[in-house]
This record gives C-alpha cells, structure tokens and sequence, in this order.
C-alpha cells in the first residue's frame, strides 16, 4: 500500500531560493514515520538597484515558483500542498484592480537610515513600541520601512503632490512577501502569523496588528490581509496558475511564512525543556515560550518575541554568527581560500586558545571595509595580542562566539527561571541546546558551545527551514496532529551529533576574560 505523501516547499533567502519536494513516509504511527527531502530547483534572488532604490523582483520570484510546479507535473508527482517561507519586514503593495503596484523595496533600501530614530523620536517611544511589540530594533523593521515611505518626497514633477510613496498611497493591500507569493497562486490575502511578527506592528499577546501603531503611520487594519496562524489552508491554485504549470487544484497551505518560524518548527527535541540555536551568517539563540516575555529586562537585552507555530512565541536573541568568518575568508590569500573549512579550522585548532577575544556583536563589525582589519583593531583597542594568521583569526572567531553563546544562553536560563518554564533550578534549567542550520556541521564550534554553555549541543538538522515547511503542510493535511509529532518524525529521519561539555575550569576562566574585554 503507498502511504507516500508529496509536499512543494518553497524556500526563499535573501540571496537565494529553491523549491523542494518533500516526501512522508506515513506508516500510520508517528514512530515509524519517515521523511526525505529533494531539491527541484534553485535560482538567485537579485537584489536590483535603481534610482537609489533597492528592490525584489517579486514577478521573477513567480515566475521560479511555475517553473519548479512545472517540473514537478513532469514527473507526474502528486503534492498534497505547497508552502512558501521567505525572509522576513519585507512587502508588496497591491492596487484594488488587483495589480502590484511595482517591485517590493527591500530592507536594504537606505529609505529607512534615519527613518527609525526619527520615528521613535517624533512619534512614539522606544519602550512604548517595545511594550506593545516585545521586537528588537532594526531600522528594516517594516513599521520603520512604512514611515520612511509615508513621509516620501515626489522626484518627478514640480513638486506639489505632496509627501507619501506612490505605491503606498495607492495601496488596496499590503502583503508580506511570503503571502503576497501565496495570492498570486491563489488570488486569497491572507496576513500569516509569523511573517507579521517581524513587522515590530504587531501585538504578540493579542496576536493581532498593532491599531495605535498602525495610525501612527497612516494606516487602518483593513490595509492587510485576515490574520491566519501557520497551518491555515489559504487556497487552491488558480485556474490561471493550474493551465501555467499542468497540475490540478493544488492547496497552497500558510506555513510558518517566516524562515526561521519554519526553522525553529523542525527542532527535534523530546519536550519543552531546550533552546536552539539557529546557526548561520547570523546566530539565533532563543527558547519556544507560550507567552511573550516583555520586560525592562528583556528590553535592556534587546531579545524579541517572533511568532511561533501553535500559538507559541519564539524569544530570541540575533547574534553575529558566521559572517565574521565568512567575511574574513573573502580577504584571505587565494592559497587559503582553496583550503576546505574543514582543513583551515582545523589549522586553527592548533594555535593557542582564548589568545585574542572579541565581542561577535560589537557594531565594528556590522560592515567593515575589511573584517581582518576591524578584529585586528578591537584586539589593539582592547591590549590583546592581535591575531595575524588566518589560524590566529579563525580562532579568534570560534573563541569569542562560543563564549557570547555562552553568555545569550544565560541570560535565557533567567529568563526561564524567572516565567517558570522550563522547569529546573540552575544550569538544569536548559539542560539541552539544540543546533539547527548550516553551522550544524561545524564540529569545532558545535563542541566549543557546549563546552562554553555547559548544555548538552545536539546538531542538526542542515535543511531546518525546509523540513518546518514541509512538516506544516503534513500537519494541515492531518498527517500530523502537533508540533510533537512533528519533531518526533523530524527525529526519526535524521541523525543528530551529541556533543557533551569538556574543559570547564579552562572556558569558566577564558568567559571571565570575555567579560572583561567586552564590557
């Protein structure tokens, strides 16, 4: 008997995309089910600069998505679904003849350089928005995007149109991306939960946008599509979308829009009692909680409170992770760049440990002309020995972000200890850490963070986003009744490393020294 089920999950970076077909082996008891995973397409997402603007192709992005669905009616693969995720702040403007009024701006754009010290300024508080939104401040934040916009100056004409975007100012409906991808498949709007988060416009207690906020840019509620929690079936392809690709009346399911929603869905963990570290160019360490936490505390920290699945909250913390590493590669001598991660990493591994300290977040290095330079500089600035080598450098990174991984992890055991959840008194509090993301197979700093924390690291899975998107399509299609049946499947497919703490008295002291450089 086939109990095969296909899933089409579309997965969209800010560089890159690709559509995956996902397959469940359901054996009708979670603990034999099976999934695997299968890439269709991949393409570039291109950031396109114009008029001082920068913009997504979000017609080329449409067009990748027929492409993949195509491939698939070749095959003569029957999907129960698609799910779309995507990064997250950006949107769409839609016209009320239901026309896209032009290419999405991206977070990039230099429209919103001052437009959030201006806001909080001039318009509502610092701490007041925090107290609505429990969302760090990141001058992209959509909330920030739309007022830089509302307050738009014409460059065409004599002038005296007045202020405002034209695209805002004529906009029936603002889509966040992943839902505007999902109406164009679907001709339905919907506003889904975890991309919504990530605007700072919405309330996470009530779990709705935020009315104060949205008039303190001009805008009303009706402008966006009806709130919908991940797992929502939006709609059936549209007979134009059917006839462009050959498949039938395919459902197009709200997943966890929000990329590292989906990501966060497909840690494997037994039960409430972990964090997770979403490892990658950036580092995301945070726990899945029922309520928000907003207080002074989490304010001073600057966690925020994303949307989860089922109605959870994931509280997080950013964290500079690989781009610091990435960015240094770049620099480095061909003869260096030809050598694989794991050859330099492990060269790095040879050289003196905790020498030259930094601190991952420090704004010196959010975009240095030279990153070699800016750590070479922190070290002068702060009497350390300054790193020469790449094997210097290289350690110095793992160094510095295993230990701030160790101080996010535990400001997060207070804030467990301080809500009651997770249960435990002590380092017991999270007595697990689970790494999901490309850096889950880094064996080097996976180790280090355990050793750093004091938590058992479990690794993986690398293709997180994808599986969250995929397990929430098995989920509306009742394959799955929960996040833990999910995470049960999830755990059955793969194979985690366990990496258990070593070292403590020499990462107790070296965490004493961190400390005292980046205070």
């Amino acid at each position: 008997m086939e109990n095969k089920k296909y899933f089409f999950a579309v997965d969209l970076g800010a560089t890159s995309g690709r559509t995956i077909i996902g397959t469940i082996d359901s054996k009708g008891n979670t603990a034999d089910s099976r999934f695997e995973l299968e890439e269709v397409t991949r393409f570039p997402n291109n950031l396109i600069e114009q008029g001082g603007h920068y913009y997504w192709d979000i017609h080329a992005l449409y067009f990748e998505i027929i492409k993949g669905l195509k491939e698939v009616a070749k095959r003569g693969l029957e999907i129960t679904s698609i799910g779309i995720d995507t990064w997250g702040v950006d949107f769409v403007c839609i016209g009320d003849d239901g026309a896209i009024l032009r290419n999405p701006r991206a977070y990039r754009d230099p429209i919103t350089f001052d437009a959030m010290d201006d806001y909080l300024k001039h318009v509502i508080s610092r701490k007041e928005v925090y107290d609505i939104t429990g969302i760090q401040f990141m001058n992209f934040n959509s909330i920030f995007q739309l007022y830089a916009m509302q307050r738009e100056r014409p460059r065409i004409g004599d002038g005296t149109s007045g202020m405002g975007n034209t695209a805002l100012k004529n906009a029936a409906k603002i889509l966040f991306v992943p839902d505007a991808l999902s109406w164009m498949l679907t001709d339905n709007m919907v506003c889904e939960y975890t991309i919504a988060s990530t605007s700072q416009l919405l309330d996470p207690r009530t779990k709705q946008l935020d009315e104060r906020l949205l008039a303190s840019i001009g805008l009303t509620r009706s402008k966006f599509g009806r709130m919908v929690q991940p797992g929502t079936v939006i709609g059936s392809l549209t007979d134009e979308v059917q006839r462009l690709t050959g498949l039938g009346p395919v459902p197009v399911v709200a997943v966890a829009g929000h990329d590292t929603g989906s990501a966060v869905a497909a840690v494997p963990a037994k039960d409430e009692n972990f964090a997770y570290l979403s490892s990658g160019t950036w580092s995301l360490m945070g726990i899945e909680t029922k309520d928000a936490i907003i207080s002074d505390l989490s304010y001073e920290r600057n966690f925020t409170n994303e949307g989860g699945i089922e109605g959870t909250t994931r509280f997080l913390k950013n964290i500079c992770g690989m781009w610091l590493y990435e960015r240094c590669r770049l620099e480095w001598p061909e003869e260096v760049r030809k050598l694989s991660h794991p050859e330099l990493q492990g060269q790095a591994m040879t050289v003196e440990a905790f020498r030259s300290l930094i601190n991952p977040d420090d704004p010196a290095f959010a975009a240095p002309s030279s990153m070699i330079g800016a750590i070479q500089q922190y070290c002068r600035d702060t009497n350390q020995p300054v790193p020469e080598t790449p094997a210097e450098i290289c350690r110095c990174i793992f160094d510095s972000l295993a230990l701030r991984y160790r101080q996010v992890f535990s400001w997060l055991q207070e804030f467990c200890l301080s809500t009651g959840k997770p249960s435990g008194t002590g380092a017991a509090a999270i007595p697990v850490l689970h790494i999901i993301g490309g850096g889950s197979l880094n064996k080097y700093l996976n180790q280090f963070t355990a050793n750093s924390t004091g938590a058992t690291v479990l690794a993986g899975p690398q293709e997180c986003t994808a599986i969250g998107n995929i397990m929430l399509q098995a989920k509306a299609a009742g394959l799955v009744k929960d996040i833990w049946e999910m995470r049960a499947i999830i755990a059955n497919s793969i194979e985690m490393v366990k990496y258990e703490p070593q070292d403590k008295a020499q990462w107790d002291a070296a965490y004493e020294k961190f400390l005292a450089v980046v205070k």
